[in-house]
């Protein structure tokens, strides 16, 4: 009868152990006594008995409390220490507005190259003095302007003299491309030179085909690439782009197809380049 009132003690240990990782709120079954064990029960029975009354109790358990068993297989989440919070970036100060510095095309206009890079395009003509005074710093800047920039020149066709300079310059772009030109830089700063400081107008095809050879172009690959179609075309387009930017004097910039500014806008040549970083700058923000 002592060995009775033992296992059911050792059995009232053993359910309060798996409690501890699934506590119940039930309150623990009192301890059996002599008063409760039957007088002639054999050992094998009572543990049967003890086994049969375990198994419900530890289901009972697992299932009385629900929400506690499910929050034990939970992950532990640590306490965070104290984060700055997260603060946006202030509004981006603009040195230059619209309207004043420059001007917003609406709606953004075509360019010459693809999307894959902002488009710096200067509007010029040749026998513009301005231009030619503007050449050596749209230069200096080319040579270091962002790289998410392409840079192209567009000449200005309207009127018969800039409509032919126009071809000179298109002419000398194919060529060089071609590799007949090789130094087209050279070329490009004497046009520039012969127009105003050694009064050579350039208005005729004769007058600028010796041009193209003092530079080592034959008259055969002048007179090809001259009336060529690649040429005719670029022509076309350089027309059209002209007046879809509503250009009325050069030098003038405009970016990626959407701002048009000039030195009078901007002040001056140093700060026209200013502008256009500036406005390379806001098409580079997404």
């Amino acid at each position: 009868m002592n060995r009775i009132v033992l296992l059911g003690f050792v059995l009232s240990f053993t359910l309060a152990a798996c409690s501890r990782e699934e506590p119940s709120s039930e309150a623990p079954e009192p301890e059996a006594t002599t008063e409760d064990v039957a007088p002639e029960a054999p050992a094998e029975a009572a543990a049967g008995e003890a086994d049969e009354e375990a198994q419900p109790e530890l289901v009972e358990e697992s299932a009385a409390e629900p929400d506690e068993a499910q929050a034990e297989n939970q992950p532990i989440l640590l306490a965070r220490g104290t984060e700055p919070a997260t603060v946006a970036a202030p509004p981006r100060e603009w040195n230059y507005s619209e309207g004043q510095h420059y001007h917003r095309l609406v709606p953004t206009q075509p360019t010459v190259g693809g999307a894959n890079k902002i488009e710096v395009a200067e509007i010029f003509w040749y026998g513009c003095s301005h231009c030619d005074d503007f050449d050596p710093q749209i230069n200096a800047w080319v040579e270091n302007m962002p790289p998410n920039a392409r840079f192209v020149r567009i000449p200005a066709v309207w009127n018969p003299l800039a409509r032919l300079h126009g071809r000179l310059y298109y002419t000398e772009e194919v060529l060089a491309k071609n590799e007949k030109l090789t130094d087209v830089k050279a070329f490009h700063a004497a046009v520039f030179t012969e127009f105003h400081r050694r009064s050579n107008r350039l208005t005729s095809e004769a007058a600028i085909q010796k041009l193209f050879e003092r530079f080592g172009v034959s008259k055969e690959d002048f007179l090809a690439t001259w009336n060529s179609f690649e040429v005719n075309q670029k022509i076309r387009v350089a027309d059209d782009l002209v007046k879809r930017y509503n250009v009325t004097g050069v030098p003038a910039v405009v970016v990626n197809g959407k701002y048009r500014t000039g030195a009078a806008e901007a002040g001056s040549y140093p700060k026209l380049l200013k502008v256009v970083d500036e406005l390379i700058e806001r098409e580079t923000i997404p």
